[in-house]
């Protein structure tokens, strides 16, 4: 083989894998695109037909306390506020997993976790029934991200931020009074609390 010869088939190899490398690249771009676009989708519980859309207060991935969908924008404003003054004092976006959700969207979530656990009272230790979540009314928030639940386990009470249950890290609800006594005592799930035996 030839020296131009061997410098021809070392370009044409380098081409080769040059094209493969933006074929790739390009690939998994729109393989991460239709990932993101497919967590817009409204998707429905096939049981009861339930929506389950970003109106119905699903929150597309990586929305934060500063985001304008249902699920944050129609939280309780005090309590939307507080978590927006906080994320800007701590410097660290909060993830929001769940807010503000519809009745039809809780009972969905409800049916599932009853298809999960196998029974209605094992269920109700994860999952309120719509008229007992607070997330119906807007008035719970469920925060992504071990940086930001941590921070919010430690600084969250100057805010009136507060983690309620033991078995929910994610779940916090708005006590103004503990910037001045602290968060009150967790229960360990919602089937100690009080206002989930309505």
């Amino acid at each position: 083989m030839t020296t131009s010869t061997r410098r021809r088939t070392r370009s044409t190899v380098l081409a080769s894998l040059a094209i493969l490398s933006a074929v790739l690249v390009a690939d998994l771009g729109y393989q991460s695109f239709a990932a993101r676009s497919s967590s817009a989708t409204p998707q429905s519980d096939t049981r009861t037909g339930n929506a389950r859309g970003i109106a119905d207060g699903r929150v597309p991935n990586g929305a934060t306390v500063f985001d304008d969908v249902p699920g944050v924008a129609k939280l309780d404003e005090d309590l939307r506020t507080a978590l927006r003054r906080a994320a800007t004092d701590a410097g660290i976006g909060f993830p929001v997993n769940s807010g503000w959700r519809s009745r039809a969207y809780q009972e969905g979530l409800l049916d599932d976790a009853i298809a999960k656990y196998g029974s209605r009272s094992e269920a109700t230790r994860w999952v309120a029934t719509p008229d007992t979540s607070l997330h119906v009314g807007g008035r719970a928030v469920d925060i992504g991200g071990t940086e930001a639940q941590a921070w919010l386990s430690t600084h969250g009470a100057a805010y009136g931020l507060c983690q309620i249950y033991d078995n929910e890290p994610w779940h916090y609800e708005l006590r103004p009074e503990a910037a001045g006594t602290g968060c009150p005592p967790r229960y360990a799930d919602p089937t100690h609390d009080p206002r989930m035996r309505r």
